[in-house]
């Protein structure tokens, strides 16, 4: 039976495993040493030789171990599964999100390039880009969702900055308001400002639907990174990172890994292959609260609108059909708008029980947050605004609680609004 016939959820107990490698041990045991003993100096210098980039592996060739900053057993048996939801040729684990993140963005930008990036993005990714990038003589240019492709190739025009694009960036759906990209529209924008000699690449932050309801590299993107933090681990105990793509792509990405030393280590390896197993399962589960929890906040009369992508419909437009081409699920995550502002927001973050008041999202336990003064602060005032990311907005990951008590809980916070400003008839 080959393994790759196999669905991946099942593939995630064993794929890449041996356990006659480890004394019969049916999980990958923690490989906690720094360094790797070598059989001959030979093999020493042909695994440099690979490793460095000096030469291709040959056919047939074994790569071996060399050093923990370069490979580990637990961190290639985590990219070899890991490669599995996305169909991607291979994978890079670092020890962050953000660390994922800025290696793809300083190995394919340079003085001078450009970069078009869609608004809203990860707050975190947002300041990389205005206030690191920039101070290294990147160019930055911006899109909002909504605005198609003929509309960002006009953006890019109007910047004076075509010739020297480099990258097209996107965070779909966008965090904190659930507004779908569509990938194959800015796959069409980048190969519109490719040249034989200078492509443009698509990236894609597929965090907030994690590797099962979404794919982007189906999609024509050509990097895909996550915060493995969020859905991957799931367990919020553990903070990583991780990008997917073709083997030449992936290939620069670890180069560049292996001199800032930014890679897992092993126990962030161990720990999120342990996740892996019940990815599925919890991710499904997630996906069915989150949709109970949306249409009890859809009908409540303290709540003006709900951000929820499992209510897209053909009277939605452009935004349900990019949902049905690109999507597998309406997801966990969710937005909403309080009757009021950020006093009453407040007063019902302030009051949950079950769910709890913090940031990130896709763990087991569901959380919320005030996307306006917490995740997405260093935003300029204005875009705020035009992104519709108010005081009164809530973000919501959705956990795996039973439905009926989160929506208990929810219910009982809103009850505090009423208490804290009294709302008009």
């Amino acid at each position: 039976m080959n393994d790759r016939n196999l669905h991946p959820e099942s593939l995630m107990m064993s794929y890449g495993y041996n356990p006659e490698w480890s004394e019969g041990a049916i999980k990958c045991p923690i490989f906690q040493t720094s360094t790797f003993v070598f059989k001959t100096a030979e093999e020493g210098k042909a695994f440099f030789e690979v490793a460095y980039g000096l030469r291709d592996q040959r056919p047939n060739e074994k790569m071996g171990l060399i050093y923990s900053r370069i490979n580990n057993p637990d961190l290639e048996i985590l990219e070899n599964r890991l490669t599995l939801w996305d169909g991607a040729e291979d994978c890079a684990v670092f020890e962050s999100g953000m660390s994922a993140i800025s290696t793809v963005l300083l190995e394919y930008l340079k003085p001078g390039d450009s970069i078009l990036y869609s608004s809203p993005l990860y707050g975190g990714t947002e300041h990389f880009l205005q206030h690191v990038l920039t101070q290294f003589g990147v160019n930055i240019i911006r899109f909002k969702t909504g605005q198609d492709r003929a509309a960002m190739i006009d953006i890019v025009r109007q910047s004076g900055h075509a010739a020297t694009l480099k990258m097209v960036y996107i965070e779909t759906p966008a965090n904190p308001t659930n507004d779908l990209i569509d990938i194959a529209d800015c796959r069409a924008v980048a190969d519109f400002f490719s040249t034989d000699d200078k492509p443009v690449h698509l990236t894609v932050d597929n965090t907030y639907f994690g590797p099962l309801w979404q794919h982007p590299l189906k999609h024509g993107a050509d990097i895909v990174v996550y915060s493995a933090t969020k859905y991957i681990g799931g367990h919020s105990d553990v903070i990583a990172g991780a990008v997917l793509g073709s083997a030449k792509v992936i290939k620069r990405i670890k180069t560049l890994r292996t001199f800032l030393g930014n890679m897992a280590g092993p126990w962030t390896g161990w720990l999120l292959l342990r996740s892996l197993e019940t990815l599925k399962a919890r991710m499904a589960l997630q996906a069915e609260n989150a949709r109970h929890v949306a249409e009890y906040l859809r009908s409540h009369p303290k709540i003006e609108r709900v951000n929820y992508l499992g209510f897209l419909s053909e009277k939605d437009g452009v935004q349900y059909e990019i949902f049905r081409r690109q999507c597998t699920s309406g997801g966990a995550m969710l937005s909403f708008d309080v009757v009021g502002g950020e006093k009453e927001a407040f007063a019902f973050l302030n009051n949950l029980k079950l769910i709890k008041l913090a940031v990130s999202l896709g763990s087991t336990e569901s959380l919320a947050e005030h996307p306006a003064t917490m995740t997405h602060v260093d935003l300029d005032p204005a875009e705020k605004k035009e992104l519709n990311i108010t005081g009164k907005l809530v973000r919501l990951s959705v956990g795996v609680e039973h439905y009926e008590d989160l929506i208990k809980d929810i219910a009982q916070a809103l009850e505090h609004i009423q208490a804290a400003a009294p709302v008009m008839a």
